[in-house]
């Protein structure tokens, strides 16, 4: 466990949010490209993608720094539904609809890892975890060679509950040590079966925002930041592994009441 802070980063509305996602993005970008030469990231749905969208589809100030280089993204999947890839609940759709389908051809087109369509309907979605973390493998390493993969950035939303990914509150997931991918067969929020990737691999990424937004995070806010309790809930336990690695994107609505040190930019 990290003993350092994560920041949290509060602005008027969710057009600023993502105004100030913008840079924060593409610094990771531009730093994973001058390391490998690649931008490994995952994300999740919900809110999301939408607001991801506005943040970069938003014109470029003409600068290299400024520029999102799709062509050279690995986009991969915090979590995932087990439902095709073309259902209303399948985060891949969300992202393709949201974001990709809407990236001017000159930017590129980014490389996107979801998950193998042909296991949704599977009693178990077991071994729709196993093939996504095969697939993780071949991106960033054998599982032999290295204990986590290294994600450059991993792009969250947080529930009313306090969940991330599929990661949910009291779930025994919480306490898994080895696996990259994990299997859920009972989420308590619909639909029941997905894959996520687990919290050692969350909090292993260099770089992780969470995005969010409106006034009906204040409550679970106020919890993850300002309680006791609050301190065993999933994105709790991403500040608490990550510390610093963390930054959240917020608007005010959404922190309102929030006792704990706010930035107003980054």
């Amino acid at each position: 466990m990290t003993t350092s802070s994560p920041v949290l980063y509060s602005f008027p509305n969710t057009d600023t949010v993502a105004k100030q996602l913008r840079p924060y993005v593409l610094r990771a970008q531009n730093s994973a490209i001058n390391r490998h030469d690649t931008f490994r990231l995952a994300v999740s749905g919900g809110s999301l993608p939408a607001i991801l969208a506005e943040a970069l589809l938003a014109s470029s100030n003409g600068s290299p720094e400024d520029t999102p280089q799709f062509s050279k993204w690995e986009i991969f999947f915090a979590d995932e539904r087990a439902v095709p890839l073309d259902h209303p609940d399948s985060n891949y759709r969300l992202l393709k609809d949201e974001l990709v389908s809407k990236i001017p051809s000159e930017f590129g087109t980014p490389n996107i890892h979801p998950i193998d369509e042909k296991h949704v309907g599977d009693d178990d979605p077991q071994e729709l975890a196993d093939l996504y973390q095969e697939d993780l493998m071949r991106s960033f390493a054998a599982k032999d060679s290295v204990k986590l993969p290294v994600f450059d950035l991993i792009l969250l939303g947080c529930g009313p509950d306090g969940h991330t990914c599929s990661l949910f509150p009291g779930h025994e997931l919480l306490r898994e040590k080895d696996a990259w991918v994990a299997a859920e067969i009972n989420s308590p929020k619909p639909p029941p079966k997905r894959i996520t990737l687990t919290l050692p691999v969350v909090t292993h990424a260099l770089n992780i925002a969470f995005v969010a937004t409106g006034g009906g995070k204040k409550d679970i806010l106020k919890q993850i930041f300002d309680t006791e309790e609050g301190r065993s809930l999933p994105s709790a336990l991403v500040n608490q592994g990550a510390g610093e690695k963390v930054s959240w994107f917020t608007d005010h609505p959404a922190v309102e009441g929030v006792a704990f040190p706010r930035r107003g930019s980054l």
